[in-house]
């Protein structure tokens, strides 16, 4: 795994619980709670593609295009 992508999530981590504790300081708990909820789909979506990363090298380290065609 590359160290770059840890960074990436850990500053989406640190930035998203910033900007929501400002908003919830503010008075703005809605808008905290949508944008802690953005950060964690971006957060998702990265892990999501990294996963299909995985299972593409998968499937074509153990040639499984013949078994499982659907991976």
């Amino acid at each position: 795994m590359e160290v770059e992508i840890i960074f990436k999530i850990a500053g989406i981590g640190i930035l998203t619980a910033v900007v929501g504790q400002i908003l919830k300081n503010s008075g703005k708990d809605d808008i905290s709670t949508l944008a802690t909820l953005a950060g964690v789909i971006i957060v998702l979506f990265m892990v999501v593609g990294m996963i299909s990363d995985l299972f593409s090298s998968l499937k074509t380290m153990f040639n499984f295009g013949v078994i499982l065609p659907f991976l």
